[in-house]
């Protein structure tokens, strides 16, 4: 039976380092996160990367994944090339790294047209084309608040669309749940087209008026998060399931602290989703 593997997302300790993250989730249990890239292009400013990699060897850690990536589907002209130079760095640091997934983002728009949406699909199938000359796989973000990509089955669709192998879609259940995504859109997803999941639990509030600073652990709000994965074990998913909360009361947790609470919390999700099987 295939097993999903657990990592933490360093958004969800933002406020450290990259060298913190890496030491605290090691001393916490964790050994495999989800790099913030911000994070660790500024550790690399007066870090080596052979440096860097002796460090993430020293603590037996694996990058599952890196986020994330924006502006490369819609923009154009000046703005377009000064993006996609900056994803051209990132394809190194992945490689280099061997970071084998980059999470991208849908430009944020006012309104949406038939030509941007050609615009996007073409813009993608670059992007993949680019990113599977460095050995990393794309993973498309939706985002529930989004004009642009805010359904699972729109990314699916983009996904579809552009036609390259190494493109999937990131499933985060915070923006499937808060945004117009439905349960039926699950069925859609595949081990072909899914190629990366981000969990979190929420307050118990409307789901309307949720903000991203109202993640909080797998568990102890209102999401139902086994069904969910019930269902990504069923279709055969064993890739990385990261938690990522983006809330400014965590980010005060040492990363050791948030590494244990998130991994025992992550881990007793996943071990009720077995037992749903």
């Amino acid at each position: 039976m295939n097993r999903m593997k657990p990592c933490i997302s360093e958004a969800t300790t933002l406020s450290s380092t990259f060298a913190d993250d890496v030491n605290g989730y090691a001393d916490g249990g964790c050994h495999a996160m989800e790099v913030w890239l911000t994070k660790l292009e500024t550790h690399l400013e007066i870090n080596s990367p052979a440096d860097t990699r002796k460090l993430l060897a020293d603590r037996d850690m694996t990058l599952a994944a890196a986020s994330y990536q924006g502006g490369l589907l819609l923009s154009q002209g000046e703005q377009r090339q000064a993006h996609y130079d900056h994803f051209k760095r990132r394809l190194e640091l992945c490689q280099f790294f061997k970071i084998p997934t980059l999470l991208v983002v849908a430009d944020f728009v006012d309104r949406l047209d038939p030509t941007s949406l050609e615009r996007a699909v073409v813009s993608l199938k670059q992007a993949a084309q680019w990113a599977a000359g460095f050995d990393v796989r794309l993973a498309l973000e939706f985002r529930g608040s989004a004009t642009f990509c805010s359904s699972l089955d729109m990314a699916i669709s983009l996904v579809a669309a552009c036609g390259e192998a190494n493109v999937g879609v990131n499933l985060d259940v915070f923006h499937y749940y808060t945004g117009p995504s439905k349960f039926e859109d699950l069925y859609l997803l595949t081990p072909a087209n899914l190629a990366f999941v981000q969990v979190s639990d929420v307050l118990d509030r409307p789901r309307e008026l949720a903000t991203d600073a109202d993640r909080i652990f797998p568990g102890e709000g209102s999401f139902k998060l086994e069904p969910i994965l019930a269902l990504l074990r069923q279709i055969g998913y064993d890739g990385w399931i990261s938690l990522e909360l983006l809330n400014p009361v965590v980010w005060q947790a040492k990363p050791s602290q948030v590494a244990e609470l998130g991994l025992g919390a992550l881990n007793r999700v996943l071990e009720a989703c077995q037992k749903r099987m």
